[in-house]
C-alpha cells in the first residue's frame, strides 16, 4: 500500500513528474522508492545521474559492501594517524606529569625545620641526570640527622610520608650500625695496641 508521504517523497526527488505518475510507479516498485526512481529514469520520465547507468537495490547493496571492505582495507594504511594520536596521548600524560612535579614539593628537614624544598620534577631530573651525586647525598644527609617528605596535594598523604620516614628510619639503623662496627673495630684496634705495648715494656 502507497502512502502519501511516499508519493510526495519521491515527487521532491523527481520534481517534473505528476502525483499520478509517482504513485504509479510507487505501486508498481511496490513502494520501494528507489525502485520507482530507476523504473522513472529507465522510461526517461526523470533525469538520469551524471555518472550514468541504471541503479536497483542491488546495486546499491553491493556498493555498501565495496564501501565497507574497501574501509576495512584502509585500516592499516591509516596507522600512521593512530601513532599520531598515541604520541599526542603521551605528551599530554607528560604535560599532566610535569604540572603534578611541579605543584607537589620534597623537602629537607631538620629539627621540625624547613631546610631546603624542591619541586619533585627537580628532584626527577636530577635523579635521573645526576643520581651518583644525589643518593650518596641523600643518604649523608641521614647521617647529620636530616629528614625528607613530601608536601602538596598529590603526595602529602600519610602513606607517603610514612613509607619515607620508615626508609629514613631503617637506612638511619643501617648507618648507625656501621658506625658502631667501625668504632668496635677502633676500640678493639686501641686494645690490641696497648696489650701489645704492655707486652714490650715488660722485656
Amino acid at each position: 500500500m502507497v502512502d502519501f508521504e511516499q508519493v510526495q517523497r519521491l515527487r521532491d526527488y523527481a520534481k517534473n513528474i505528476s502525483y499520478e505518475e509517482a504513485k504509479k510507479a510507487l505501486e508498481e516498485a511496490e513502494g520501494d522508492l528507489l525502485e520507482a526512481v530507476i523504473k522513472l529514469e529507465k522510461e526517461n520520465k526523470i533525469q538520469r545521474p551524471e555518472a550514468a547507468g541504471y541503479y536497483n537495490s542491488q546495486t546499491e547493496e553491493r556498493r555498501e559492501d565495496d564501501r565497507s571492505h574497501s574501509r576495512r582495507n584502509k585500516r592499516p594504511h591509516n596507522e600512521g594517524r593512530s601513532f599520531r594520536e598515541l604520541v599526542t596521548t603521551f605528551l599530554r600524560w607528560c604535560r599532566r606529569m610535569i604540572h603534578k612535579g611541579n605543584i607537589n614539593s620534597f623537602e629537607v628537614i631538620q629539627d621540625d625545620s624547613r631546610i631546603i624544598t624542591l619541586p619533585v620534577t627537580v628532584l626527577v631530573l636530577f635523579l635521573l641526570f645526576a643520581f651518583w651525586v644525589v643518593i650518596p647525598l641523600l643518604i649523608l644527609g641521614i647521617f647529620f640527622g636530616y629528614r625528607y617528605r613530601f608536601s602538596g596535594p598529590d603526595l602529602d598523604k600519610p602513606e607517603v610520608n610514612q613509607a619515607m620516614e620508615k626508609v629514613t628510619q631503617v637506612t638511619a639503623r643501617a648507618v648507625d650500625s656501621v658506625v658502631n662496627a667501625v668504632e668496635n673495630m677502633a676500640k678493639d684496634g686501641d686494645k690490641d695496641k696497648d696489650e701489645t705495648d704492655g707486652a714490650h715494656s715488660d722485656y
